[in-house]
C-alpha cells in the first residue's frame, strides 16, 4: 500500500513540475532563451540562426585569437573580442542578415529574423 502511495505521489510531483515547466516557457516570444553563435576554428556555429523580431544574439569566440563581427549591411559591428569574449546585437526588423568576421572575412554567417507572432511583440 505504501509503494502505491509513494508512486502514486511521484508521479503527481513529477507531473506538477512538468506542467509549470511548460507553462513558463512561452514559445515564441522573443526573450525566451538566449540565442548563441559561437566561433571556435574559423567558423560560427550555427553558420544560420532563425530567431524571432526582439530577439538578442550573442555571439562568444572560443578561438585562441580574437575575432570581430560586422553585418553586410552596416547595420552592426563589434569591436575584436579574445578569447571567451562575446558581442551581442539585438534584431528588431525582420529580415536576413549576412555577416562575417571582418578581421577574417572568409567566416560568413545568417541571422534570419521572423516576425514576432500576434501578442509577442519586442521588448
Amino acid at each position: 500500500m505504501q509503494t502505491k502511495i509513494r508512486s502514486t505521489l511521484i508521479a503527481t510531483v513529477l507531473g506538477v513540475a512538468l506542467a509549470t515547466a511548460t507553462a513558463s516557457a512561452s514559445p515564441g516570444r522573443a526573450d525566451d532563451a538566449p540565442h548563441a553563435v559561437t566561433i571556435d576554428n574559423f567558423t560560427f556555429n550555427p553558420q544560420r540562426l532563425t530567431v524571432t523580431a526582439g530577439s538578442t544574439v550573442t555571439w562568444t569566440n572560443k578561438d585562441d585569437i580574437p575575432h570581430a563581427i560586422a553585418s553586410s549591411n552596416a547595420l552592426f559591428r563589434s569591436g575584436a573580442f579574445d578569447t571567451d569574449g562575446n558581442y551581442s546585437f539585438t534584431f528588431t526588423t525582420p529580415g536576413t542578415y549576412q555577416y562575417f568576421c571582418y578581421l577574417h572575412p572568409h567566416m560568413t554567417g545568417t541571422i534570419v529574423v521572423e516576425a514576432a507572432a500576434d501578442g509577442d511583440a519586442a521588448r
